[in-house]
């Protein structure tokens, strides 16, 4: 069993799976727009012009999956209450994640060494999604 986030952009999604691919090195497995589904959108769920935008997508990043979608345009993103924590494999990829998200962004927490890990940090890119970023430290095992 597998639990994986599903964000919904809001007419931006096509513009954040870009980003994350410059970003991440996100990969795209999948995109369907509303007007290629085999099943016709409801009439009047969808605002004019949400017709070419993202129904549904999968990206992978760092081995997980993430689904994005434009949903359906009835409100702008809102995303709280929640951060998506990404692994690196060293400092060099932590950092260049971490400059990279907060590009258009705003760093809630440099990155820096703490009890718990090698590096840590802790940004919202331009999208308003909270990330953490952590290199982890080597823990003893009890």
């Amino acid at each position: 069993m597998r639990i994986e986030p599903y964000l919904f952009f809001n007419g931006r999604a096509e513009e954040a799976i870009d980003f994350y691919r410059e970003a991440l090195g996100a990969e795209l497995q999948m995109l369907m727009r509303f007007s290629e589904s085999p099943d016709p959108v409801p009439e009047g769920m969808l605002p004019p012009g949400f017709e070419n935008k993202v129904m549904h997508s999968c990206i992978t990043v760092g081995g997980g999956s993430v689904m994005i979608s434009d949903g359906d345009g009835s409100a702008g993103p809102a995303f709280s209450g929640f951060a998506l924590s990404l692994e690196a494999d060293d400092g060099e990829q932590l950092r260049s994640w971490f400059d990279a998200l907060s590009e258009g962004g705003r760093i809630k927490m440099p990155v820096g060494k703490t009890f718990f890990a090698e590096l840590f940090g802790m940004v919202t890119d331009k999208f308003g999604v909270d990330w953490m970023l952590i290199v982890p430290a080597d823990m003893p095992q009890g």
